[in-house]
């Protein structure tokens, strides 16, 4: 007679799960532990892999190092339009402002629209544009180069602050009296608070995970509206300097005028340009796998708690 087929019992250890073949599973973790799931599926990419392994870099570094669709035109537009500003700037004070001298007369005069276009509309515009450039640069790092560029556009900004004052002081002309003028201080005292802040709060040690966290969304909107603030009094600038200087023929489209006021209208589109892509919620960028970790580590160490402690 044919023998019956042995049949296997599962075993079931303590705190174990049943298997088949009287294999034991290892125990389910702790409920304790369950915070770590959400670090670690952090850590790892969507397939699963460490960001380190060898698969890992081969099927998501390409991804993850794609600009998004259409990133790469704006962001090329924005550098045209910011140097065709910068290049029509210069040309106005060559051709028909008689060039740049530091010398205390109408030409040093002319070292101040170049100086602010340059520093407080180019390189502002550029240091807001780095976190969506760099996109898998180190976090630290793009800080950094925000941070520099805009202490360059400061150190710029300011040198065309001196002449501007220094002119006015050897001619014997009033300061700040025009809205021009306001508008400009108030630009760049705001902006130096601004890079102050900045500095204090997100490169050097010391702020909290939370302080940081609230702080933000009003460094980004000062740093948008600073932008704008100071491209409306650039073209104030451009007008007063046209109304000092060619009032009686500025009404019948002389050369001059004409090319200030392209000037007017490429500082307009620099500042959209630059606008849309920051307002694109697609082209932020996203925090790279590593980021995240320690953002949660620093937010553990800065709040003295962890993942489950009661908020």
């Amino acid at each position: 007679m044919p023998r019956a087929p042995l049949q296997t019992r599962p075993v079931l250890a303590p705190g174990g799960i049943a298997g088949s073949r009287g294999l034991r599973l290892p125990p389910p973790p702790p409920a304790g532990l369950l915070w770590l799931r959400p670090s670690l599926a952090s850590c790892l990419g969507e397939n699963g892999k460490a960001p380190g392994s060898a698969e890992h870099s081969m099927e998501d570094s390409p991804a993850r190092s794609a600009s998004p669709s259409g990133l790469t035109y704006a962001v090329a537009a924005s550098q045209v339009v910011g140097l065709a500003v910068i290049t029509l700037t210069g040309a106005w004070m060559g051709q028909y402002r008689g060039g740049i001298a530091w010398d205390g007369s109408k030409l040093q005069f002319n070292a101040h629209p170049l100086c602010m276009v340059i520093g407080m509309v180019f390189l502002q515009g550029d240091a807001l544009l780095v976190y969506r450039v760099f996109r898998n640069e180190s976090k630290r790092s793009t800080k950094i180069l925000h941070g520099l560029l805009h202490a360059l556009a400061l150190v710029i900004a300011l040198v065309g602050l001196i002449a501007v004052f220094q002119f006015h002081k050897k001619q014997s002309i009033p300061d700040m009296y025009s809205l021009h003028s306001w508008c400009g201080i108030l630009a760049f005292g705001f902006y130096f608070v601004q890079w102050l802040l900045g500095w204090s709060f997100f490169l050097f040690p010391g702020a909290s995970f939370s302080l940081r966290s609230r702080y933000k969304p009003q460094h980004v909107f000062f740093g948008a509206a600073l932008l704008i603030l100071s491209i409306a009094t650039a073209l104030l600038g451009i007008l007063e300097v046209l109304l000092f200087n060619i009032k009686e023929t500025y009404s019948s489209f002389a050369p001059e005028g004409v090319l200030a006021n392209t000037l007017g209208l490429l500082l307009v589109a620099f500042g959209a340009i630059v606008g849309y892509i920051l307002t694109r919620e697609e082209w932020q960028r996203p925090p790279l796998a590593e980021e995240m970790a320690l953002s949660m580590d620093f937010k553990t160490l800065t709040e003295e708690g962890s993942p489950t402690s009661p908020q």
